[in-house]
């Protein structure tokens, strides 16, 4: 078995990006597989997938006393370029291309205002419980704030305004609760709240704004809203990548100056 790992770990290290896909698709697949047999769909395999990873990064930094999670082994290097900002932009873009606009409009105006209150809304309060905990520079705030938006918004937020990588890592784990918590509690909350039509869900998708979150959630509800509040779910992320760094950073940076 050594010598087995011992012949194939220089082709690993040598050809680390594609050792990165491979390592990374088995474990999207894999997440998926718990999701369906484990939890029957109720929590999405992305916020598995994203789970294990955010476990996995710690528990490779600690075993090599490194600062970059797994990418500091040698063979998982390539995992640090799949995770830059390159095939980040790369794939927040494409996701963009899968949205179609005429069907937004569809919403009218109870749809932008859905997405203006969602997007804003979220930030101002994440920015509100991070001052609670002591940030008091407009930078950490905006990131932390844009992390309860989505844990897209989070990152894309704060490398920017060139926050840490503490508090990048903060507002990724802040959307991933968000996501763990629209997906499980949206059943629930489903009926009372009016949500079993596409107008509905729309509106919901606008609201919420994390799209594992508001997919697993509808997925759990009623698999034929999915489309629509995924669609205002990804129109949600777009926004807050636009207003995030920009219009609220400013007033953030207003507030506490």
């Amino acid at each position: 078995m050594t010598d087995w790992l011992n012949a194939i770990d220089p082709i690993l290290t040598k050809y680390s990006l594609v050792t990165a896909f491979a390592v990374i698709g088995s474990l999207t697949w894999l997440s998926y597989k718990c999701s369906h047999h484990l939890t029957a769909g109720r929590v999405h395999g992305s916020a598995i997938a994203i789970f294990a990873g955010l476990a996995l990064a710690y528990l490779g930094g600690w075993l090599t006393g490194g600062e970059r999670g797994l990418a500091d082994i040698p063979w998982l290097a390539g995992i640090g370029l799949m995770g830059g900002s390159m095939l980040r932009d790369f794939t927040i873009v494409a996701t963009a291309f899968g949205v179609r606009l005429d069907e937004f409009t569809k919403t009218g105006l109870s749809g932008v205002v859905s997405l203006l209150v969602g997007v804003l809304g979220s930030i101002l309060v994440g920015a509100a419980v991070a001052y609670a905990y002591g940030y008091r520079d407009a930078v950490s705030l905006t990131t932390i704030g844009g992390g309860t938006a989505t844990y897209i918004v989070g990152p894309v937020t704060g490398t920017a305004l060139g926050a840490s990588s503490d508090v990048i890592a903060i507002s990724v784990a802040a959307g991933l609760v968000k996501s763990i918590l629209v997906m499980s509690l949206t059943p629930a909350v489903a009926k009372w709240i009016g949500l079993d039509n596409p107008r509905s869900a729309l509106i919901f998708g606008g609201l919420m704004g994390t799209t594992s979150g508001v997919a697993g959630g509808l997925a759990a509800t009623d698999e034929r809203l999915v489309p629509y509040g995924a669609m205002t779910a990804t129109f949600y992320t777009g926004l807050g990548c636009m207003l995030g760094p920009s219009v609220v950073f400013l007033f953030i940076q207003w507030c506490v100056s």
